[in-house]
């Protein structure tokens, strides 16, 4: 069995990490904790990294096209990890999954449309749709036993108001949750009843803890096939977001057609070289990677979890289902959200997210992501213990 290294503190900075080398601008502190952006602080499996070398020894770095084997990875990968079967042809490349939803509401909407969400979510698609010049419309997810699940009967009248996308994220980014099949299914039925397209965000789709299992949307027939978007990157997975790579699987050629049309117009469908040469390497040789991974991740989760169970019971910590985000409930300390950054930025010096940047139903929460060496978690850990001491 390969042993792999998760616990080794790798030193970030002066490399233009944003998670590391932006606190002063982001916190308004230098020496802060960041445990905020979305990347982890572990070096990609071997293999990815010896591709990318094994392509900079060439040293030329022309124009690249990406060939018929990196679609080929993706399908496999797919059919492996989610037993979801895709032709080739169906993928549609993007320089990551912001641009790509960015795409998705300018092929399918028009100026004016409303655009459905559930918030808190990540915060981005707040931002694509206001900035495409769509309407936001908002069905809050309710918070039922310390779980977040879907509000049917908002939903169902945000459709009927006449939404014609909906953005969905699974794994939920903040809150952890991995949608149910039945629970996708129902979605997807009422999307199909109002006739509104679903884009699904599964960036986060490899992240996922058992007994839990990922569904692609798209994966559950035919009916539910052509009317998907769906967003997907080896980015998260393996912590190479540097690279700018993703792949929009879209089935139904109608709307691949629009997708790839609007890419046209805005130069967006070409990935760089390393993109190109990350994304298949990840996906052909970084499965037992993520295994081990996985595992830390799951012991850095039940180690906070004990940490803020033991030391700091006011908060409420949700489950985390999938992703290496914990979404922490602070509310019961009663504080402002002024009062919350400065406790947790100034006086603890630690970098984490403020539940309301996810929109309404995120205020008086955190999000802190533990995807780094367990001495750097348990660091953060009694920051986040002084900051309410």
């Amino acid at each position: 069995m390969v042993l792999f290294d998760f616990d080794t503190v790798i030193e970030r900075k002066n490399t233009a990490s944003v998670k590391w080398e932006q606190v002063k601008q982001v916190f308004g502190e230098e020496d802060v904790l960041p445990m905020w952006v979305a990347d982890m602080d572990f070096n990609p499996p071997y293999e990815v990294a010896e591709a990318i070398k094994k392509r900079v020894e060439h040293e030329i770095l022309g124009y690249a096209f990406v060939p018929d084997s990196t679609a080929e990875a993706i399908q496999a990968w797919l059919k492996k990890r989610h037993n979801w079967d895709i032709h080739p042809a169906w993928i549609a490349y993007c320089t990551g999954i912001v641009p790509a939803i960015s795409t998705a509401i300018q092929a399918f909407t028009e100026p004016g449309d409303k655009v459905l969400l559930m918030s808190p979510v990540y915060h981005p698609f707040f931002h694509m749709v206001e900035k495409n010049g769509r309407v936001v419309v908002n069905a809050q997810l309710k918070l039922v036993e310390n779980r977040f699940e879907i509000d049917w009967e908002q939903v169902e009248a945000r459709l009927k108001e006449g939404a014609k996308l909906f953005l969905g994220c699974n794994p939920h980014n903040p809150g952890g949750r991995v949608w149910t099949k039945d629970e996708l299914m129902k979605m997807a039925d009422l999307c199909a009843q109002y006739n509104c397209l679903f884009l699904s965000d599964e960036i986060h789709s490899d992240l996922v803890y058992p007994p839990h299992t990922h569904v692609p949307v798209a994966s559950l027939g035919d009916k539910y096939r052509d009317m998907t978007i769906t967003c997907i990157a080896p980015t998260k997975t393996f912590n190479l977001a540097g690279i700018k790579a993703s792949a929009v699987i879209i089935p139904n050629p109608e709307l691949r057609k629009k997708f790839k049309d609007v890419q046209a117009v805005n130069g967006t469908s070409a990935l760089n070289t390393f993109g190109i040469v990350g994304m298949e390497a990840a996906y052909r040789h970084g499965s037992e990677w993520l295994d081990a991974l996985l595992v830390y991740l799951k012991e850095n989760i039940d180690t906070a979890a004990r940490f803020i169970a033991e030391r700091l019971p006011e908060i409420r910590v949700m489950e985390t289902e999938g992703t290496y985000l914990m979404w922490l409930d602070c509310r019961t300390y009663g504080l402002e959200e002024e009062a919350l950054k400065d406790r947790l930025w100034k006086k603890a010096k630690l970098g984490v997210e403020i539940g309301s940047k996810f929109g309404p139903g995120g205020e008086g929460f955190i999000r802190m992501n533990i995807a780094c060496p367990r001495k750097i978690l348990m660091e953060g850990l009694n920051r986040l213990e002084k900051a309410f001491a």
